[in-house]
């Protein structure tokens, strides 16, 4: 049956590390019979310059039947003086919240050929690999009422509001305790519970569900305590759940313990394992169009696409080891230069790992 993927570029450097992915599934398509269909539309910035909103309903209708969305990065400060119901992010939080995609997976790893790039000392990050599992359609992003007020006296305020329910919180930690359940059997819940009463409510609600996984380990920890506890000891941690703010602050920490932001791919689900995949990396607007980006996290987003909505567990790894091959082999983008190597650009490091996936999958 053929599934059907739709690719969203957008803005900045987006357009530019998805094509590189696409030359992976289009080699995966044909010389090896990959059945899937493949479709393009407008969001964030792009879709703002041409239709004038940033998440047009055809691109909405096109995500809303596909089986999966393969996604660059949105915004940029050409779009930062517009109002701020129609800035590219909103098209984003948009889109998620209409998939309904509450659970962002976000793995970090410390791939050996890049030791030297990371500011860690090898011995830290050496064999790295943690999972953070970060709640993403609640939290003070969503939450309601939120503005602008003018008090009595003058005083302009902002206000945003940080709910979360019972049954946000017990899906995406049974998520979590589910991936868990298929690496160390750690998880670690962080939450700022001696402060707000939203993360007493998850806190109770994490321990509740633990108990349906008596062979998983659970542990707490604040969020303040869990920043610095990543830089100092990061393979402590198996698996990490937490809210929606805090774990957009805690991946991109943490996206730097493997050595660039632009290794790290992240995947958006479901609760029927349809996702939209991205790397983490934004839109980088100051090396847009330069053949400077690295489209190494598109390309393992591309993987972790094919493993949790196409379910071909097998192509998923053919891809991370083509990429794992190319470092091997010393090619580095601008981002992981500094750990040695040969630099190149976007489009020759896609290049590479079609070549590395041709000549592993043919041997």
């Amino acid at each position: 049956m053929t599934r059907n993927i739709l690719i969203l570029g957008g803005d900045g450097i987006g357009p530019e590390t998805v094509a590189e992915a696409e030359k992976v599934l289009g080699a995966l398509v044909s010389r090896f019979g990959l059945d899937v269909a493949v479709d393009h539309a407008l969001v964030g910035g792009a879709a703002i310059d041409v239709i004038g909103m940033p998440l047009p309903e055809e691109t909405l209708d096109k995500a809303l039947a596909s089986d999966a969305v393969l996604f660059g990065a949105i915004g940029g400060p050409k779009w930062d003086g517009i109002d701020r119901a129609l800035r590219p992010e909103r098209g984003l939080l948009a889109l998620r919240s209409k998939l309904g995609l509450f659970a962002n997976l976000r793995p970090v790893t410390a791939h050996p050929a890049l030791a030297q790039a990371s500011t860690m000392k090898p011995e830290v990050i050496a064999g790295l690999n943690i999972m953070i599992v970060r709640e993403l359609t609640g939290g003070i992003y969503f939450g309601e009422p939120r503005g602008f007020v003018t008090s009595a006296n003058g005083v302009r305020e902002g206000f945003n509001t940080l709910r979360y329910n019972v049954t946000e919180i017990e899906r995406i930690a049974r998520v979590a305790f589910e991936i868990a359940a298929t690496r160390r059997c750690q998880v670690c819940s962080v939450d700022k519970a001696n402060v707000l009463e939203v993360s007493e409510l998850w806190r109770e609600v994490v321990e509740s569900v633990a108990r349906s996984y008596p062979a998983i380990t659970l542990r707490h920890m604040y969020v303040d305590n869990a920043a610095m506890q990543l830089v100092r000891d990061p393979k402590q941690f198996d698996v990490i759940v937490t809210d929606n703010m805090f774990g957009d602050i805690l991946s991109d920490l943490a996206s730097m313990l493997g050595g660039s932001i632009g290794m790290l791919p992240s995947a958006s689900l479901d609760a029927h394992g349809r996702g939209l995949y991205e790397p983490i990396h934004g839109s980088a607007p100051d090396i847009a169009g330069r053949d400077l980006a690295n489209p190494l996290a598109a390309i393992l987003s591309l993987a972790m696409l094919l493993r949790h909505s196409l379910r071909e567990h097998g192509w998923a790894e053919q891809v991370e080891q083509a990429v794992g091959a190319v470092l091997d082999a010393g090619l580095r983008t601008a981002d992981i230069a500094g750990s040695g190597g040969r630099r190149i650009g976007t489009r020759e490091m896609g290049d590479a790992v079609v070549r590395e996936l041709l000549a592993q999958a043919g041997k």
